[in-house]
């Protein structure tokens, strides 16, 4: 897997190398036409770029998946002899119907043998039709699972949500209780000393007293909405449908976190990194970026968060493509791709960037673009993502039903640390 990664960052090398040479064609005399022309055909090249990109991730992603499929189940009983076992046998030595039961819709129905598939059949007709949409018969409920002459794999859309779940690039606290949690800040950062003079009194008139603030971190609760399965799809899928589900479940948690924890009102819910953080600069137009823009907005944060190893960008993939074409004073393009042989990011101004969906487009009085010190926004954590099987519930239907959990917050503790560019 490694080398197809580096394969295939060697060839975004190569593309943004023609890529930059493509938009060096454009001068001062390009006849207007020509320069358009151009424009598209480099976007188009950045294009292949991004998609070799994703397809890089993927690599990444499977990868993991790989490892995580091939290791042990810890929630799986062991035996004696430390080997996961399957279910109890009754006194007359067939498999516990309930045993079977809880098996299959933990560990889903690829993993039963035919005894086992024999004594959970024995009770179907004990149990009403399935009346919930995930069904065997309703292709689009989950009845393209179910092989008649069996592809091989299922495919599975995907949408890009973004990076405010990452604790590589905000700063994440989890905690085994969900109470809210105070977090003194302090800002001293207009003060300083005094000179004094030889036998004389230090400044003693309140105007050196520290000043404290402080935030606050709830524990919100969201759901991924509850979804009921007929045992009949468990047992014909050609597919772990549980595993699927915990993979969609979180998905859905981490498109929906991402979101909030971007634009969040911090009202009754988490204080998205972008409401929170202060303004920056005013960009002259609604519909456009400039280069000088950015570099104000950069310097507008205090070389004490640009330091940080968190300062970073944030912008939707559409503003990017505006980025990529724009140049400084001097002629060279603001966008740098990254160093492929050290692993190194592509960079805006020598600083890192996030391609975050939830970030406003390019439009009047929007705020499509944030720089700063994303280690100074705190995603709060409880615990892990929990996962429901309802079996009881639905057993009457011949159903179980399945639903996930998270709870968390965000807050940024100064809003200095981390600023916004809005459109005019």
């Amino acid at each position: 897997m490694t080398v197809q990664l580096k394969e295939l960052r060697e060839q975004q090398a190569r593309i943004a190398t023609n890529a930059r040479a493509k938009l060096e064609e454009i001068k001062d005399d390009t006849p207007t036409e020509r320069a358009a022309e151009i424009e598209r055909e480099f976007d188009a090249m950045m294009v292949e770029y991004d998609k070799l990109g994703e397809k890089a991730e993927r690599f990444s992603r499977l990868e993991d998946a790989e490892k995580r499929t091939n290791a042990p189940d810890p929630r799986r009983p062991k035996g004696d002899n430390g080997e996961q076992r399957g279910v109890e046998t009754g006194a007359d030595g067939e498999p516990d119907y309930k045993d079977v039961f809880a098996k299959t819709v933990r560990f889903g129905a690829t993993v039963l043998n035919s005894e086992e598939r024999s004594v959970l059949m024995a009770h179907r007709d004990d149990l009403p039709a399935e009346v919930r949409a995930q069904a065997v018969g309703t292709d689009a409920a989950g009845g393209y699972t179910v092989p008649e002459g069996f592809s091989g794999e299922i495919d599975k859309a995907m949408k890009a949500w973004g990076p405010m779940w990452d604790a590589n690039i905000v700063r994440e606290l989890v905690t085994s209780g969900g109470n809210p949690l105070p977090w003194p800040t302090v800002d001293d950062t207009s003060q300083t000393g005094a000179l004094k003079a030889e036998n004389a009194s230090v400044v003693d008139d309140g105007t050196g007293d520290v000043v404290f603030g402080e935030k606050r971190l709830d524990a919100y609760i969201y759901s991924t909405k509850l979804v009921r399965m007929p045992i009949e799809l468990l047992q014909d899928s050609a597919f772990d449908m549980e595993s699927l589900l915990n993979d969609l479940f979180g998905e859905r948690l981490g498109r929906l976190s991402n979101s909030i924890l971007t634009t969040g009102t911090g009202s009754n819910q988490p204080n998205g990194i972008v409401t929170a953080s202060s303004l920056g600069k005013t960009a002259a137009s609604a519909t456009a970026i400039a280069s000088d823009e950015l570099i104000d907005l950069l310097h507008s944060v205090d070389p004490a968060y640009r330091s940080s190893p968190k300062c970073r960008w944030q912008f939707n993939d559409s503003t990017l493509a505006a980025i990529r074409k724009l140049k400084d004073g001097q002629g060279n393009y603001l966008w740098q791709m990254g160093d492929v042989t050290k692993s190194e990011p592509d960079r805006l101004l020598a600083h890192p960037y996030s391609i975050n969906q939830a970030m406003a487009n390019i439009a009047t009085g929007q705020k499509s673009i944030i720089f700063g010190d994303h280690g100074r926004y705190i995603v709060r954590k409880v615990r892990g993502f929990t996962v429901l099987t309802l079996r009881e519930r639905f057993a009457e239907n011949f159903q179980v039903g399945m639903v996930g959990f998270k709870r968390f917050d965000g807050e940024l503790l100064n809003t200095a640390a981390v600023k916004h560019l809005v459109q005019a």
